[in-house]
């Protein structure tokens, strides 16, 4: 299983100290939301016990200029995410089939509904279930989260919609075992292996991705590659 973490500076750990306590926690890997983080990596995975995956979370004003970050990061990130939270990027992020997984869907003036399910289906963009807020929050605003939860898991249901799961820490603190994270889904709605099955999205992910980056990959199924005659 893995977790989606915010490193220094887009967060208040590095990544090196989020892995050692993800590794703690039982995670095999955890994501890297690099927005400006840019750890080293090859060293990292060398050092550590964990898997650290190359990520990218674009945050941008508008579709336009995600677009152009998407075309740039593509080709060099193992996982491509888009932070929606407006109609506009939401609907943008689920009909690009090079964008891994749509994030924070329901924040700020986002909605999500059986048109951009059908999409995210169809375009294999994963939506990501985020109990960052109900973690964190308290009052109104975790109320607010809780609903947006609920309604997000009927529609990805309801339509067979690819998704992840995360506590979105953005510290070694904030981090919470895949039990917890479980248990927490429970109360609000969620199976059990749902959320799990959301944390180890991740790892499926990056492991389909580092195969289509590597030289040998031509097509799903299709590899470049040495074959034996039969005698």
């Amino acid at each position: 299983m893995y977790e989606a973490v915010y490193a220094h500076p887009d967060g208040e750990s590095t990544a090196s100290r989020v892995a050692l306590a993800a590794a703690r926690y039982g995670y095999d890997g955890v994501v890297v939301r690099g927005i400006d983080a840019n750890p080293d990596y090859d060293r990292l995975r060398e050092e550590l016990d964990v898997d650290l995956v190359e990520a990218v979370e674009i945050d941008a004003p508008g579709p336009e200029h995600a677009s152009g970050a998407v075309g740039n990061y593509r080709p060099q990130c193992e996982l491509v995410i888009i932070r929606g939270g407006t109609n506009a990027l939401n609907r943008f992020a689920v009909e690009q089939d090079r964008v891994d997984v749509l994030a924070r869907p329901m924040d700020g003036r986002g909605n999500f509904n059986h048109v951009l399910a059908k999409a995210a289906r169809d375009n294999g963009v994963r939506v990501e279930f985020d109990f960052g807020p109900v973690l964190r929050t308290d009052g109104g605003t975790r109320v607010q989260a809780l609903s947006d939860l609920r309604k997000l898991r009927e529609l990805v249901e309801y339509y067979d919609v690819p998704y992840v799961v995360s506590g979105g820490p953005h510290s070694h603190l904030e981090l919470r075992a895949p039990r917890e994270l479980a248990g927490l889904g429970e109360v609000i709605g969620f199976d059990r292996e749902q959320v799990l099955d959301g944390l180890r999205e991740w790892g499926r992910l990056a492991e389909r991705n580092r195969e289509r980056m590597s030289e040998s990959f031509i097509a799903p199924g299709v590899k470049r590659g040495r074959y034996e005659e039969d005698d």
